[in-house]
């Protein structure tokens, strides 16, 4: 039977405080540990990539259109993709869902916070939180994706961008996939910094944040304008030589990632002796302080640009610090 204490705490709040502080993944450079760090159980390769190389797989010879056929933009094509994307999301997000807040598989063990999900308020539609994410993921999220996938493929069917064949360059292949989850959190990093510009803030991001408390479709709750943005990442196919396959990739990992990254658990229990590590503490936090660990805590990003907080009471202080700093700083510039 696994001893909760040997993880972390609750504190005075009933939140779940890890023992552990948030680390980046060890350099390049430093081999043996880097290499531990991909191939370990978890790791940068399993559980979570893994499997979403594996789901690609499925639906790129089984539930998607040929390249002949999306040459030509059709509804009939397009519709298709736009409702296999749906049973795919409802069923990634609604799996987390119906066994963490639903059924209550672990009730509130290792739950960040220690609340649930808010019914009754008006910050949401339908007044209550887990019906305005699910509407948000579903109504704008879903067919958002669906277009930036319906593009990519008749770029590639048209031969507008580079083209790279597995059988041809196998070695490139992998590698351009293998860099799709580090290119995203570059590429996720550079736009939430900018959906955290406050004009931008006011007027689109602040529905993704209106889950303070997040569960698995808050990850995929977001803005139009801001899904627009968040999927843009795929662009980046049209300019490195890649393949359609790898479109189809990149829009799982960043489509159906959030849903394991706002669980809003810090571990996974698999049984009555094991419990996976989610490495969703540095999300949870951004979401609780706003304006801290802007990456997804791959990258070191965050902490080149003085906003990392790894958990500690000390990463607190220096938060609030810069938050005092700040308002020094804005009370100076109005009183000048």
């Amino acid at each position: 039977m696994i001893n909760d204490a040997q993880f972390g705490r609750r504190d005075k709040r009933g939140d779940w405080i890890p023992n552990k502080l948030i680390e980046y993944a060890p350099a390049p450079w430093r081999v043996g540990k880097f290499l531990n760090w991909v191939f370990q159980f978890p790791g940068y390769l399993f559980p979570w990539t893994a499997t979403w190389i594996g789901l690609s797989v499925l639906l790129w010879f089984y539930a998607t259109p040929s390249m002949a056929e999306m040459k030509h933009f059709s509804i009939s094509w397009i519709l298709f993709l736009l409702v296999r994307n749906l049973v795919i999301v409802s069923i990634v997000y609604g799996a987390w869902h119906y066994f963490l807040y639903i059924k209550r598989t672990q009730n509130s063990r290792f739950k960040l916070n220690g609340r649930w999900p808010a019914v009754g308020n008006d910050t949401f539609l339908f007044k209550r939180q887990n019906a305005d994410n699910v509407f948000w993921s579903l109504a704008s999220g879903v067919p958002i994706l669906t277009a930036w996938e319906a593009f990519g493929y008749w770029m590639f069917a048209n031969h507008y961008v580079p083209w790279v064949d597995f059988s041809a360059r196998p070695i490139w292949f992998v590698v351009v996939m293998l860099g799709i989850p580090v290119f995203h959190e570059i590429h996720f990093y550079l736009v939430h910094r900018f959906l955290h510009w406050p004009p931008m803030y006011r007027a689109v991001h602040y529905l993704h944040h209106n889950a303070v408390n997040v569960g698995p479709w808050s990850g995929l709750s977001m803005h139009p304008i801001e899904h627009l943005l968040y999927f843009s990442g795929i662009v980046i196919h049209f300019v490195v030589p890649s393949n359609p396959f790898h479109v189809l990739f990149h829009l799982m990992v960043v489509g159906l990632g959030p849903a394991k990254g706002h669980a809003g658990f810090d571990r996974l229990l698999l049984g009555e002796d094991k419990a996976l590590p989610l490495n969703n503490h540095a999300h949870y936090l951004h979401h609780k302080y706003f304006e801290c660990n802007y990456s997804d805590g791959g990258l070191p990003l965050d902490k080149w640009a003085g906003t990392f907080h790894d958990g500690s009471p000390e990463a607190n202080d220096r938060m609030t610090k810069r938050f005092m700093q700040r308002a020094e700083r804005m009370g100076m510039g109005k009183k000048a």
